[in-house]
């Protein structure tokens, strides 16, 4: 397989040939000499081309052919063969497409080509920010002139390069079609107004025209050694955007297979000589059966080229277990799903490789050996690695086994290659990276990723010069790459998949292309390039940099989510960049060791229960609990502790109610809640039942302290500059509020920073601005939208005299001057913007767009452009509670863990009718005491999920205002200031009337309200009128372009008119939607119709409904008896319509596309607007369908119902059949119209089966027809068939077959039973094991109904939490229903 080769000599070129297609021999010609001079070729088998002197050798790829150490050739035939065919391609003068798996092979091979050819490389890396300008040319400012640079794709044609486009499928669909002329024709026009021709046509022109004629026309001559090789992944099963055809037709494709075994095993003997033998083996037959498996398992694919950093590792550390190894390159315990990972294993143990991980280290020290290098002992295991000179700081490291363990793995994946640790949110990840840095000696780069970030941001800015010039400045990537610091990329799994393609040729190669045609290269590269001749300052000039050989790259990323229902942000491509380094939740007691250490050598009292709980969450198999797991991570047990430690004796420091905050259970869904109750109950801690003492005077100042409770602050002296930014509000302190400003305040002197969360009008604002009043001190303010992008966080961009400078946002100004940075709205924003809120909060550290950087307190001199974090800055955010009916972006779960979290609700009854009594002092307090339980029941109503709006403490004060103020108002007429919102809903309007009746306000029905207003004689009134009247009902005409119509009485479908069918109107025969806005006539308006037009009307209305009758062949009879089971569950139809809908509107928000020609003014493109770009805008549209080919896939549901004998059997006694029914045709209802959202089925079990089908899954009931066929199915079912029992056989199979379905990621199986379970001799237990059948992808719930009351107990403690209900009172089914609907579909 391998060849003799001598290496170039100065002032020779080699002529390559193959001997009988195998061996390679030299011949040499002087380049010297002229006449007897052989021709340099290269021949690879019966293909043979001349070799020619590179213009520029330094852009000829270095160091990709590999070398014996005698000089002879190392080329597998596999490679050689490729070799040939593109041999073959170039001599045919046809571009190239190299496909294949993911992974540095196609690049590798295409650099190889290069390299012994001799070939200069232009290199372009696509992703979906590549544009026109990046390809062809980019204006550049340079002494007030826009000065056109010729880009990578025209600098090849121009000089005869090779362009290598790499990441085809990442690029945006209409982006790479501007390069077909020049494949095809090889013409291209150029923004600079001047002509890339042919070489043929130019040198036609030649002849008959000057040379300099053509320059002054602008004509380019194309050189004829001009060639495309592109490097693509197959989009249909790597997902991507798919080649436009044309631009496909042009290449010729060449699919590059992984090579065999015998040739990969020869390379990793080669690689580490000293592994056994028997070791490579096992690795190699391990990657390529995953690389062959059964595609319906959907396994990423092995990164083979990664074997070669794993046996390095072996030949480092012999004792080294291989399943260590492979669990560093292939870390399949946190990205597989449990049926993949079951395979896994299975492989494993049959390649004898034991699932063991290698032996304990004891002991890790470091010392310092060159001045680049440092010694790391692994107990006896020594290791040299490069470091730095950054004297070893203090340490927070707790040294626990298990994080020694974690810190060695890393370090020796560290010393072969560049390393991503994953790990949950606060497990510790940044703490032991800071860890591995202080060992080494080494200085950080940090750099913050978020989705939006685009790949020029990870290399280099563009920015302006104090004179006006565009230039670019260097990310901290690439400060790292030139220093030999640590880049630090925090948040991989945000970064979005086309973005991480400029990693690669960095990882990988050790090679970089940066913006400013700077080309940083590897330290064997850069060798290379000098001992051709070359000198470093000649180098520089040119634009090559080295890399500094102490660069390294750590990422820190959150596992992956396998069958969460998004795609896995661990791609085949990211998989292959990095080796992997897993770290787990700690245990209970090295929890317990770790918090101890570090609250002073004792563990705080009341964090055991607390460590239990943890330890219960994540032990769980509940995926409820599991996914609570998170919130109680060990840096929030770090959180608690200091609470506990810091205020011991107060009243305030209970646990069960720090708990409740953490978790903000107020908020979190019903069965979460009960299942998260349930385990806190479990391990012992108990709810406080104590009220809190009185708080009157409990706020004071006394000597310059400010005291609230027993908790004090120092005022200090402020100068005048800070008490002008510290802000004044209207605060009455009733007692909730005061307990609450003394918890803030208690964790505000601990060095917390705030997340306040809560339902709009509960004081959130009020509260942080009285604090901050009270302790005088300054705030800054922001509030978060939709459109807050990182830039405008931090930063402000403004244009002054053609030079882009930067303001600081609200954020840097309170960093530096150590203000209180209030952050409204947080949940308004993308989660991807506020995650960079992430860093400054952990570690204080931030890097700003204009290249400064916020560091801790104290770091400021050792890093220069810094700004030092002040050490009285803090930042409180505020939120509204997830979920619906806010809808926002769940802050607090993306970022609730590095703050201390309080859940704001409205008052309790007195502290809300103290505050009343402030804001209405006149008002009598009966009348004040009515309305706060009137208000505190509709607010109970909406945490049960029976209303959608959640009525808050501010709707009352307005009420209150308004009595005050007018005190001989009717009630009834006021409450309608805040709650007419409802009366177009009227099961709201039903249920609110209700409430407001059952507490004293009568008399708040519409026609009551008019009536006391005709009693109410006024002087003067405006009233809208159309001031048309009605001449008689009809249907109307039918618009073909279906426009709206307001006003009128032509169109059928109109809103706000007369006599037609439509919405809103007044003598229309009946209501007709045509999908437009409503404008509605007033009630008055309305009612003022002849009694003869009303009369016709309701005649027309009845014919129509008989109408509509016939046309889905439904007897008015059927139609009665359908209503029977339709009508009572109206208003939780409703509510799941309003839920979903909102849902819906949520999921079509469009996003903001970049690089366009129009819209709103980009303003991280303002650089790119001075030089004249024209795509410097951006707008909101539909998302690109073919960005990253997800679409989002439907929720399924499964309903299983009981159409046992028994339902009927005892139907008349308790009405369960009926109820059954109800709750079918409640689900069939609310989910009509939402079927791209939620594909249910409905079967049923009875004694004669367990899957009788009655609505089949994708194809719901269309009528009211349909639906009635469906559930006189059932009733006639249970009427005649055979006695027994199946429902645990039916819930089986229902977990079972959904979770082999592919098309849902999301799915829940909900069986509905009467079941005597105990007469049928069936264990709880049997069936809870039958609903976890297919967890995590399907969530199973069971609902008896009508079962005995005594087994309820039984039932409920066997089976899991939150995923089991006794209904007894069958009224109840439909909102049990409503409630796994909303908790676990919507």
């Amino acid at each position: 397989m391998l060849a003799n080769l001598l290496h170039t000599h100065h002032g020779h070129l080699l002529r390559h040939s193959l001997r009988n297609g195998r061996n390679w021999r030299r011949s040499w010609a002087s380049t010297a000499s002229g006449k007897d001079q052989e021709e340099d070729s290269l021949t690879i088998g019966d293909v043979s081309v001349r070799l020619r002197r590179p213009k520029d050798p330094q852009l000829v790829p270095q160091q990709y052919v590999k070398y014996a150490p005698d000089g002879s050739l190392q080329l597998s035939q596999s490679a050689l063969h490729h070799l040939r065919w593109m041999l073959q391609k170039d001599a045919l003068r046809q571009d190239m497409f190299l496909l294949g798996q993911p992974g540095p092979l196609r690049r590798q091979l295409a650099m190889q080509f290069l390299e012994l050819t001799q070939r200069e490389v232009e290199y372009v890396a696509l992703s979906r920010d590549t544009t026109e300008s990046d390809l062809k040319q980019r204006r550049e400012i340079h002494d007030k002139a826009a000065i056109y640079h010729d880009q990578g794709a025209v600098r090849a044609a121009l000089n005869g390069r090779v362009l290598v486009l790499d990441g085809v499928e990442h690029a945006e669909r209409n982006v790479l079609p501007i390069l077909n002329n020049l494949l095809e024709n090889r013409e291209m026009h150029l923004e600079s107004g001047k002509f890339l021709m042919a070489p043929e046509r130019y040198d036609k022109l030649l002849e008959k025209h000057s040379r300099k004629q053509l320059d002054e026309w602008g004509l380019l001559r194309v050189s004829e050694q001009f060639r495309v090789v592109a490097l693509g992944l197959p989009t249909h099963k790597y997902k991507g955007t798919p080649l436009d055809p044309p631009l496909r037709s042009r290449f010729q494709s060449r699919n590059v297979t992984t090579y065999s075994y015998d040739e990969l095993y020869e390379d990793l003997q080669q690689e580490a000589p000293s592994v056994p033998g028997e070791q490579l083996k096992q690795l190699l037959t391990f990657a390529l059966t995953l690389q062959q498996a059964d595609p319906a398992l959907q396994l990423l694919d092995f990164p083979l080229h990664n074997l070669q950093l794993g046996v390095k590792m072996l030949e480092a550390n012999p004792s080294l277990s291989l399943y260590d190894v492979i669990s560093r390159i292939y870390p399949y315990q946190t990205m597989l799903k449990p049926d993949q990972k079951k395979r896994v294993e299975e492989l494993l143990q049959k390649l004898d490789i034991q699932l063991i991980p290698s032996r304990s280290i004891k002991k890790i020290e470091s010392k310092t050996g060159d001045q680049t290098q440092v010694l790391l002992s692994l107990d006896e295991l020594q290791l040299n690695l490069p470091g730095g000179q950054t004297p070893s700081a203090a340490s927070s490291f707790v040294d626990l086994p298990h994080q020694r363990q974690a810190l060695a793995s890393l370090l020796q994946a560290y010393a072969v290659g560049d390393v991503c640790l994953m790990g949950e949110k606060g497990v510790g990840k940044l703490t032991l990276t800071q860890e591995l840095l202080r060992l080494l000696r080494q200085t950080s780069e940090p750099m913050m990723l978020y989705e939006d970030m685009t790949s020029r941001d990870i290399v280099q800015q563009r920015i302006t010069s104090p004179q006006g010039d565009t230039i670019w400045r260097d990310s901290p990537l690439v400060r790292a790459a030139k220093s030999g610091s640590v880049a630090v990329l925090n948040g991989l799994h945000r970064l979005h998949k086309s973005t991480a393609t400029v990693l690669q040729r960095l990882i990988h190669d050790r090679e970089l292309q940066l913006c400013d045609g700077t080309t940083l290269l590897g330290a064997n590269r850069y060798q290379a390039l000098l001992q051709q001749g070359f000198t470093e300052d000649q180098l520089a000039g040119l634009g090559f940099l080295p890399m500094h050989h102490s660069f390294r790259v750590v990422a820190l990323a959150e596992p992956p989510r396998p069958g969460g229902g998004q795609p896995s942000w661990l791609t085949p491509e990211l998989l292959s960049l990095f080796l992997y380094q897993e770290l787990r939740p700690l245990r209970q007691s090295e929890e317990q060791e770790l918090i101890a250490q570090l609250c002073g050598g004792q563990l705080p009292t009341g964090m055991e229960p607390l460590l239990k709980l943890a330890q219960v969450l994540r032990s769980s198999h509940d995926p409820l609990l599991q996914g609570l797991a998170g919130t109680l991570s060990t840096r929030q047990l770090l959180k608690l502790a200091r609470r506990l430690a810091a205020y011991p004796q107060s009243e305030l420091s209970d646990v069960h109610e720090m708990l409740q905050n953490t978790f903000l259970t107020r908020f979190m869904p019903a069965l979460s809640r009960s299942a998260l109750e349930q385990a806190i109950q479990q391990v012992g801690i108990r709810s406080s039942e104590s009220r809190p003492k009185s708080t009157k005077g409990q706020i004071a100042v006394e000597e310059n302290t400010l005291r609230i409770g027993s908790t004090r602050w120092p005022l200090g002296n402020p100068s005048q500059a800070q008490l002008s930014k510290v802000p004044s509000t209207l605060f009455y302190e009733m007692p909730q509020h005061v307990q609450l400003l003394e918890r803030l305040l208690q964790d505000y002197l601990i060095g917390e920073h705030l997340l306040l969360v809560g339902n709009q009008g509960v004081g959130k604002n009020k509260l942080v601005d009285r604090l901050l009043e009270l302790m005088q001190r300054p705030r800054e303010y922001i509030q978060l939208h939709r459109d807050t992008t990182v830039h405008s966080l931090t930063l402000q961009a403004t244009l002054k005299d053609g030079q882009v400078s930067y303001e600081d946002s609200a954020l840097v100004q309170a960093v530096r001057s150590g203000h209180v940075l209030v952050v409204d709205e947080a949940d308004k924003a993308p989660v991807n913007v506020t995650c960079i809120l992430r860093t400054l909060v952990e570690s204080g550290e931030m890097v700003l767009a204009d290249g400064r950087r916020i560091v801790p307190r104290g770091a400021g001199g050792r890093v220069p452009n810094s700004i030092e974090t002040h050490p009285d800055f803090r930042l409180i955010v505020l939120a509204n509670r997830p979920g619906f009916p806010f809808l926002g972006n769940d802050f607090f779960a993306a970022l609730g863990d590095v703050f201390s979290c309080h859940a704001i609700s409205n008052p309790d009854p007195d502290s809300e009718i103290f505050l009343l009594r402030q804001y209405g002092p006149k008002v009598p307090i009966k009348t004040l005491r009515t309305l706060v339980n009137a208000f505190g029941e509709l607010r109970t109503l909406s945490d049960e999920g029976m209303l959608n709006y959640p009525y808050s403490t501010r709707e009352v004060v307005s009420i209150v205002k308004h009595l005050e103020r007018y005190p001989e108002e009717n009630m009834a007429e006021v409450v309608g200031n805040v709650l007419d919102f409802d009366r177009y809903q009227p099961e709201a309007l039903q249920q609110v009337t209700q409430v407001l009746a059952k507490h004293g306000i009568e008399s708040y029905a519409e026609e009551e309200i008019q009536a006391i207003r005709r009693q109410k004689k006024l002087q003067a009134s405006v009233n809208r009128h159309s001031g048309l009247g009605v001449s008689g009902p009809k249907f109307g005409k039918l618009d073909p372009k279906n426009e709206p119509h307001v006003g009128g009485n032509t169109w059928a479908g109109g809103s706000g008119g007369r006599d037609t069918a439509g919405l809103g109107g007044k003598g229309g025969p009946f209501r007709l939607d045509k999908g437009h806005k409503v404008h509605q006539l007033s009630d008055e308006e309305k009612a003022d119709v002849p009694e003869e037009i009303k009369r016709a009307a309701r005649e027309m209305n009845r014919k129509a409904f008989e109408e509509k009758l016939k046309e889905i062949k439904m007897s008015a009879h059927d139609h009665k008896l359908y209503a029977q089971f339709s009508e009572p569950n109206r208003k939780q139809v409703q509510q799941l319509k309003a839920i979903m809908d909102a849902m819906q509107t949520k999921s079509k928000e469009r996003q903001w596309q970049k690089y366009q020609t129009h819209g709103d003014l980009d303003d991280t493109r303002l650089v790119e607007g001075i030089t004249g770009e024209k795509n410097i805008y951006r707008r909101r549209a539909e998302a690109n369908p073919w960005a990253d080919h997800v679409q989002e896939k439907p929720n399924r549901l499964k309903l299983v119902v009981d159409v046992s004998g028994s339902m009927y059997r005892f139907n008349g006694y308790d009405g369960r059949l009926d109820r059954q029914l109800e709750a079918v045709v409640m689900v069939m209802e609310a989910f009509e119209g939402f079927e791209k959202k939620i594909v249910y089925d409905i079967v049923g079990h009875s004694g004669e089966g367990w899957e009788i089908p009655f609505v089949a899954a994708g194809s719901p009931p269309k009528n009211d027809k349909e639906r009635f066929e469906a559930i006189r199915m059932m009733h006639a079912h249970s009427q005649f068939c055979w006695s027994g029992d199946s429902t645990v056989k039916a819930a089986r199979e229902a977990c079972s077959t959904l979770g082999a379905e592919q098309d849902y990621d999301n799915a829940i199986v909900v069986v509905l039973s009467d079941a005597n379970l105990q007469r049928y001799g069936i264990a709880p237990k049997d069936l809870a094991v039958a609903l976890k059948r297919g967890e995590p992808k399907v969530k199973g719930y069971a609902i008896f109904i009508g079962s005995l009351a005594e087994e309820a107990d039984e039932i409920n403690a066997e089976m899991p939490a939150g995923q089991s209900f006794v209904c007894l009172d069958l009224t109840k089914l439909p909102h049990i229903l409503k409630q796994i609907f909303t908790s676990s579909l919507l």
